[in-house]
């Protein structure tokens, strides 16, 4: 069998719960190459504003394959990249984007803003949105609902 979007879009997932876990926003993402996982990544900007899924998997997958250039590969993360995540994926030749839940206040890959698709710059991503966004939507609603819920009892 081979892997599909679905099946990375999972892992993807599992790296989402892995940050939820830790009391970090719950993205999740991952770069995958020929069906390879290269590398991984879940939100830490509870210590570090850049470090953001997206941002951690390139990273990662660079000094792995030690090149900047990540042409072939295919990033699935499970929120739409926010500008900073997309201009990295742009800058760093991400050949496709593949995410879940749209992001309605930072979205990038053609909510809000179109960077990962832009033909006025040096690379465009090819870009599939909607691979399990429910699952990933509702991943994201329980944490902000906790957190919420936190934030609302310590003013009681």
């Amino acid at each position: 069998m081979i892997p599909d979007d679905n099946y990375f879009m999972g892992a993807a997932l599992a790296e989402a719960r892995k940050a939820f876990s830790r009391g970090d926003v719950p993205v999740g993402a991952l770069i995958v190459r020929e069906n390879d996982i290269l590398s991984y990544g879940s939100d830490t900007k509870a210590t570090d504003p850049t470090e953001h899924a997206e941002v951690i998997a390139i990273r990662s997958c660079a000094q792995r394959l030690n090149r900047w250039n990540l042409t072939g590969c295919t990033l699935y993360v499970t929120l739409e990249p926010c500008p900073m995540c997309a201009g990295a994926c742009v800058n760093a030749r991400i050949s496709r984007v593949v995410y879940g839940a749209k992001n309605y206040k930072s979205g990038a890959g053609g909510t809000l803003y179109n960077i990962l698709s832009d033909s006025r710059l040096n690379h465009v991503c090819e870009v599939q949105s909607g691979v399990m966004a429910v699952e990933c939507l509702k991943l994201l609603q329980e944490y902000f609902f906790i957190r919420r819920a936190k934030q609302c009892s310590r003013r009681v």
